[in-house]
């Protein structure tokens, strides 16, 4: 019986200390994580909203399913909203600025899982698809072509900025 309980102990003693060990690493790196985060999501807001020195969150409105934030940038130059939509291999986070007159500045992706080499090209933001959708409206982004291949991620992008043109209507009639 010694021989069976003595290696369970040993076991559930490495457990514990391997999870203790887990926690405090994870307590530590938390706020660090969460404020890395933070710095690259307001770096990436003046990256697709260029006019803005600030940005003030915008609360207290309905904004549509797969926006997860939106901000109003400050001296009258925009807005950015940062969107999450379900692509080929997961979801795919993004951030587009509009400018007041409803055009889109720039559009950026912020995290994506989607298929390397494939769904990537939809999603890199050093592939050139996301300047597709530069200086278009509501009107127009439409007809942007998705990428040869990749039908799936595509149409979650443009999907993601359609909802960015709804919530720009929402905010703007707020305003």
């Amino acid at each position: 019986m010694k021989d069976i309980i003595k290696p369970i102990a040993v076991l559930a003693c490495i457990c514990l200390v391997v999870t203790a060990v887990l926690a405090y690493v994870n307590m530590v790196t938390s706020p660090i994580i969460k404020a890395a985060e933070e710095e690259a999501a307001a770096k990436a807001r003046s990256e697709v909203l260029t006019e803005a020195k600030d940005f003030e969150m915008i609360k207290n409105v309905k904004l549509p399913e797969g926006v997860t934030e939106a901000y109003k940038g400050s001296g009258n130059s925009g807005y950015v909203f940062m969107m999450t939509q379900k692509g080929y291999g997961g979801d795919i986070r993004l951030i587009c600025g509009i400018r007041n007159d409803g055009t889109i500045e720039a559009v950026k992706t912020l995290g994506h899982s989607e298929t390397s080499g494939i769904g990537s090209r939809v999603v890199d933001n050093a592939g050139g698809y996301s300047k597709n959708y530069e200086g278009k409206t509501a009107e127009n982004y439409e007809s942007v072509d998705a990428v040869t291949g990749a039908t799936i991620s595509s149409k979650a992008y443009k999907k993601a900025i359609g909802t960015a043109f709804d919530a720009y209507k929402i905010v703007k009639e707020a305003a």
